[in-house]
């Protein structure tokens, strides 16, 4: 027989059988246990049948204001958008994307105040600019110290996304660069620098703007500047052994301010991301600042040239 179960001995209730159902034929228990003390469902309504599991810790049940389970018919839920597409998690977000270029330009304008200090130092300060021509040296200590951060920095993906060992490598680059930048300015006029510093100043700008407002795809040229940068390079160890020439070196550098405005034109847009083929990952900040750096730093050289060869 049903063994009692907080029913009346003697069987059940007088007018019907408790709330729930009928017993099972044959006596046994229902399968999967005992129903519930008091055998009523719960408070707020459920099917019978089943209970309605609990929610989990940290959401909020789904449903009309939060007080039920269940969404109507077309219900979405905040922040997806129609197709089903997560809104607001995009990398292709102009928030995101707008966060990373302020982000990449706040360490390039660090990179280039820092580099305008040392300038400014080895052109204006006589001392410092006799005791570097007394130690040729450590120039090329610092030329060392450039080229094995900056191949550790392109070579070795944890370098330059590991902080704070990306930004160590970037600062330590930043300073054996800009030493190098003001033994060399060191050598011209300081009127000749200043112009060279102006220039590159509008000639950046500009070509920023124009970066940021056209309609051009320029990260699809990435291996046509490749060829034409090989080509440059060659080209320059071949003027090393030809008499030194004026109209050689005033070509060769018009050619390396154009080369680096389309690499600035490049860089920029592999920056913004969006709408062009190619973008960079916004991981790659210290990539990013360290590519316009460069090619604002060389930029200016090859101005710093031009204008040296003319005045000569």
């Amino acid at each position: 027989m049903y063994q009692n179960q907080g029913y009346p001995q003697g069987g059940y209730p007088q007018g019907g059988y408790p709330q729930g159902g009928y017993p099972p034929q044959g006596g046994y228990p229902p399968q999967g246990g005992y129903p519930p003390q008091g055998g009523y469902p719960p408070q707020g309504g459920y099917p019978q049948g089943g209970y309605a599991p609990p929610p989990q810790p940290g959401f909020q049940p789904a449903g009309y204001g939060g007080a039920g389970y269940g969404e109507p018919p077309g219900y979405v839920p905040p922040g997806v958008g129609e197709d089903g597409e997560v809104k607001g998690f995009d990398f292709s977000e102009k928030s995101i994307r707008r966060s990373f270029i302020r982000k990449v330009y706040s360490i390039l304008m660090c990179q280039l105040l820092v580099t305008l200090g040392f300038i400014c130092l080895f052109v204006y300060h006589q001392p410092t600019k006799i005791w570097v021509s007394r130690n040729h040296f450590l120039f090329y200590i610092a030329l060392v110290v450039v080229f094995v951060c900056l191949i550790a920095m392109a070579c070795c993906e944890n370098v330059r996304r590991t902080s704070p060992m990306n930004f160590i490598f970037l600062a330590i680059f930043t300073v054996a660069q800009s030493f190098m930048l003001g033994v060399t300015a060191s050598i011209y006029n300081s009127d000749a620098v200043l112009m060279a510093i102006g220039i590159t100043m509008a000639v950046c700008l500009a070509i920023t703007l124009f970066a940021f407002q056209t309609k051009w795809d320029f990260t699809t040229m990435g291996g046509v500047l490749v060829c034409v940068l090989v080509v440059f390079m060659l080209f320059g160890l071949i003027a090393i052994f030809l008499p030194r020439s004026r109209i050689l070196t005033l070509v060769y550098a018009s050619i390396g301010v154009l080369l680096f405005s389309f690499y600035l034109i490049y860089d920029t847009q592999l920056m913004m991301g969006g709408k062009h083929k190619y973008s960079i990952s916004p991981e790659e900040y210290i990539f990013a600042a360290l590519n316009l750096y460069l090619d604002i730093i060389n930029i200016f050289l090859y101005i710093l040239t031009i204008i040296g060869a003319a005045k000569d």
